[in-house]
């Protein structure tokens, strides 16, 4: 195969690269030479920086609507109801985002789809920041969740696209990382400015991803996909340097695009094919674990659980404390303080980055899952020995030491590895139609918790984590069984291990 820039010394390296293809045109990653881009180069740095101010405006979204709820209610006049579809819109925009992700990624490419991504969401901010009623509450918010449901998917997809193999899981892993961080710095924020000063702060990330996405390349990948060939390699030797040796990627990547390339355009019902059915039961299943164990309801409903739970009688003891720091009596503003204190996922998400491309990504599932059914268990025992009037001084005090234990866990693992997992297993022909069914799963299943929670905890606050706990170890099972180590492996060794046949 011809190479364009090669030089008369690389005659050797060529022919080297050649010998190292395997029978369905793969490059043995063994082989790779120690200077072939595999270093954490500025440019990598700095494009997974601005991917991941979509995953920090993913967080804020979700955390703007429980600081934000006072204000909103009192200003506008709007009923609980209407501040309740306010709330819950979001969910639905995500899903209708989440429906053409895929699609729009493999016509515009990561990076513009960021884009498009990002303007539905400033929009989205203004329209909230700006309203006068329900409704441009609402259509505010269902386009950031538009916005937001695209970002979800494309964010975890270029940064693995962009990344060397050896550093692509601490790297994806951010994605999780800046979620919870905007999150967090939402909830914060919120307890010291109105909602529409909220609202207006929401953009800021938006319109640095905007400005950003001038600055970064292309996946090369979805570049090569297309027939770019100047500038697939040109944005390959961007990311991993101008003195790296990028012939054997940059080979590896071009041989199995063509592969697939022989196969007709990948269609929706084509993922159903057996030839897929491994990566498909990976990708649904571990986004319906994820969510069926109860993330998106505690993290929605830590207000509710923590008064269920009596957890006033903790915060009245440690009063003074707030009086101190806050320099008023201020229990509300307190209150707020503590619940979004209550998540050590920020802090996990941060030793997940650095241990994963380590430790692997099946470990750190099954010890997050272990974590998070040990979470459940705690709490549901706590809402337990209350139903029986037991322990009643300990009782909140074990709810809080619960759901510690619980997002602590799920930071660690089960946040953010289900999205990288979704970006490494499928192949390119395949990556938009499975990247647009997953992330709707995972959309719809967040909407599903979310709706049923509170029924749930009516019927029994116990009986309900101890479901969360029993879907927990259900995850252990499944990661155990299926799931690939996908650690220290190129996404074409990756593609072509689970689905052997879509390259032959």
């Amino acid at each position: 195969m011809e190479r364009k820039d090669i030089e008369d010394g690389d005659i050797t390296s060529s022919l080297l690269a050649k010998e190292n293809l395997d029978t369905n045109g793969v490059s043995s990653s063994r082989n790779v030479a120690a200077n072939s881009g595999g270093a954490a180069t500025a440019m990598v740095v700095f494009s997974t920086f601005i991917a991941v101010c979509g995953s920090y405006v993913f967080g804020a979204a979700i955390g703007y609507s429980s600081p934000a709820m006072s204000g909103i209610m009192e200003d506008l006049g709007i009923s609980l109801a209407q501040f309740s579809v306010f709330g819950s819109v979001m969910t639905i925009g995500a899903m209708l985002g989440a429906t053409f992700s895929g699609k729009i990624a493999d016509l515009l490419g990561c990076r513009w789809a960021m884009g498009l991504s990002e303007i539905s969401c400033v929009v989205g901010w203004l329209a909230i920041m700006f309203s006068k009623g329900a409704w441009s509450l609402d259509l505010g918010r269902l386009l950031i969740g538009c916005g937001v449901g695209v970002l979800s998917y494309v964010v975890p997809v270029y940064i693995a696209e962009i990344t060397p193999k050896r550093l692509r899981g601490g790297f994806t892993t951010a994605h999780q990382f800046m979620l919870s961080v905007g999150l967090a710095l939402t909830y914060f924020i919120g307890t010291v400015v109105n909602w529409r000063t909220l609202a207006l702060i929401g953009t800021i990330p938006s319109l640095v991803q905007l400005v950003g996405l001038f600055f970064i390349p292309e996946s090369p990948r979805w570049l090569v996909k297309f027939g770019e060939e100047k500038d697939y390699e040109a944005s390959l030797r961007h990311l991993r340097g101008e003195d790296a040796d990028i012939f054997q990627e940059a080979t590896e990547i071009r041989e199995y695009t063509e592969a697939l390339q022989q196969l007709p355009q990948g269609r929706f019902l084509d993922l159903f094919q057996r030839i897929y059915a491994h990566s498909l039961i990976v990708g649904v299943g571990i986004m319906i674990l994820q969510q069926f164990g109860g993330a998106n309801g505690i993290v929605f409903y830590a207000s509710s659980i923590f008064k269920l739970a009596g957890i006033e009688r903790f915060l009245n003891i440690s009063l003074y404390i707030g009086v101190t720091i806050l320099g008023k009596h201020n229990t509300k503003t307190l209150y707020h303080f503590f619940i979004a204190g209550f998540s050590t996922e920020i802090p996990t998400s941060i030793l997940s980055v650095i241990i994963m491309d380590k430790a692997g990504r099946k470990p750190l599932l099954m010890v997050s899952a272990v974590g998070t059914c040990l979470g459940c268990l705690i709490t549901g025992l706590s809402f337990l020995l209350q139903d029986y009037q037991l322990w009643k001084e300990v009782t909140p005090v074990l709810v809080f030491v619960g759901t510690l234990v619980y997002n602590g866990s799920f930071g660690l693992g089960l946040a953010g590895i289900p999205w990288l997992i979704m970006s490494e297993i499928f192949p390119i022909n395949m990556k938009g139609s499975a990247g647009s069914l997953v992330s709707l799963v995972n959309w719809f299943s967040s909407w599903i918790v979310s709706y049923i929670f509170n029924f749930l905890m009516e019927w029994s606050s116990a009986g309900t984590f101890f479901i969360f706990a029993s879907i927990s170890g259900l995850t252990v099972l499944f990661v155990a069984k299926l799931v690939p180590e996908t650690k220290g492996q190129t996404l074409e060794e990756i593609q072509t291990t689970m689905n052997p046949r879509s390259t032959r």
